[in-house]
């Protein structure tokens, strides 16, 4: 799921959204953390939660993006370093 460099980013719901659009809408990978998954009880059970929810009705605490570093930097705009 990781490669390297791993960066852990914060932002509030409205920033992890925009950011989220614009890695799917450069077709950057992408995997999602969102509050059913951590409902969900199993790996089978985590991806059934997801895909039972329409991606603008995802209710992402996070995400993962992989891809160049200056077409990452220019999705994450607007979120800064955790502490």
């Amino acid at each position: 799921m990781f490669g390297q460099p791993v960066v852990v980013l914060e932002a509030g719901a409205e920033v992890l959204t925009a950011a989220h659009g614009r890695a799917v809408g450069r077709g950057l990978p992408v995997s999602v953390f969102t509050e059913e998954l951590f409902a969900a009880g199993h790996d089978a059970a985590d991806r059934a939660a997801v895909a039972a929810v329409l991606r603008a009705g995802l209710a992402l605490v996070g995400f993962g993006v992989h891809g160049p570093r200056n077409a990452v930097d220019e999705v994450v705009e607007g979120a800064r370093m955790h502490p």
